[in-house]
């Protein structure tokens, strides 16, 4: 059985061996088999399987790249830049591979594509400065933002490049928008019913104030006012974003009233050989439970204030669950948990009240809210 078992382990090294060797010149992808093969000469300077493939490999990928590549070149599509990058990029990565391992620079003279690679982001950095500055000319924040788009790429390419930054800069102003957000507009049917509503002194700031704050965090070509904001700096908005409250629904407390058993074992002496003995104790919890859901709707228009139109119009909805429960029990008091003494001892049991179940709400509808107007206002 053992001897069995050798000769298993060694025909599956065998043949793992063999499979790993003969694989590079059988492997879909190229460039990691010629990585691979120069590798094992690096160690094995020998190897015949590496010897044998780094020469076929090295010249189909050269073949398949700079056919690629002259392909790329026929396109006017500025994206074909990268992709001609890419192409050389593989090829002088080939090149300074087998340039490093002696046993494959025997084997085969690898090009240097560090020429064509340094023109062809020269000539990326002139197409997308040209871009730009075509889109810079052009009215309208889209085109503001392509401007900048194609100057930034610009510097990717070649740092520096002409005045790149400064015009990225331009695009930047070009395209920012003054935008006002108001105070929420509550045109919400509430009916007070009598339990614990305090009126309408709730605070609107919790969304305009956090949301002027939070989107002028994020450094874009915005800049966000309240609205006596912009009255007290005289500005005058590109967009204005209006906060509608509808629909509000805060219904009075529904009730009702349930029972549970809850029982527990407990020691109750010991018996003639000291062994400790048990009862069950038995204990009845009276429960009476309060609960309503509330609902609101917000709907967010932004508008286009010089052109009097509509940016965007859109509405969110949200639920908020309020529950409480009062209790008392009857029975053995030794036989209730920690969860019943906790309904049992609330005694501080009392309806939210109407500004409070607000900001439940707003606290879900504002992430929301938030995600929505910086859709639109950034870029």
């Amino acid at each position: 059985m053992k001897k069995m078992f050798l000769l298993l382990t060694m025909a599956t090294f065998l043949f793992s061996a063999c499979k790993t060797s003969k694989g590079f010149l059988e492997r879909e992808n190229e460039e990691k088999a010629l990585t691979d093969a120069i590798k094992k000469l690096d160690k094995e300077p020998d190897h015949p399987e590496a010897l044998e493939a780094v020469p076929v490999l090295y010249n189909s990928i050269k073949t398949r790249q700079l056919a690629m590549i002259e392909g790329y070149q026929k396109t006017n599509d500025l994206n074909r830049f990268d992709k001609i990058i890419r192409s050389y990029d593989v090829l002088q990565s080939a090149y300074t591979q087998i340039l490093a391992t002696p046993a494959a620079f025997k084997l085969i003279t690898p090009e240097s594509y560090s020429t064509q690679l340094m023109e062809t982001k020269e000539q990326a950095a002139e197409a997308y400065y040209q871009s730009g500055m075509n889109y810079l000319n052009l009215t309208r924040r889209d085109n503001a933002k392509k401007a900048y788009d194609a100057f930034n790429r610009t510097g990717r390419y070649v740092s520096g490049y002409k005045d790149a930054e400064a015009k990225m800069e331009m695009a930047f102003q070009n395209g920012t928008v003054a935008v006002v957000v108001g105070p929420i507009r509550d045109d919400s049917y509430f009916s007070n019913n009598g339990w614990g509503s305090y009126g309408y002194n709730y605070s609107n700031e919790y969304f305009q104030d956090q949301l002027v704050r939070d989107v002028t965090r994020n450094n874009q070509p915005v800049k966000m006012y309240t609205d006596w904001q912009a009255r007290r700096d005289n500005v005058y908005p590109d967009w204005e974003v209006n906060l509608r409250l509808r629909d509000i629904n805060i219904p009075y407390p529904q009730q009702r009233t349930y029972t549970r058993q809850s029982s527990k074992q407990i020691e109750n002496g010991t018996d003639t050989s000291g062994r400790p003995l048990y009862q069950t104790v038995y204990a009845t919890v009276h429960i009476t439970q309060r609960s309503f859901n509330a609902r609101a709707i917000m709907e967010v228009d932004i508008r286009d204030v010089i052109n009097r139109k509509s940016v965007n119009f859109s509405s969110f909805q949200e639920t908020y669950r309020w529950q409480d429960e009062t209790g008392s029990y009857t029975g053995d008091s030794r036989a209730l948990s920690q969860a019943d003494w906790n309904i049992i001892n609330n005694r501080n049991a009392q309806t939210m009240r109407r500004e409070e179940v607000l900001q439940e709400l707003y606290r879900k509808l504002y992430p929301r809210v938030l995600n929505h107007v910086r859709r639109y206002v950034e870029w």
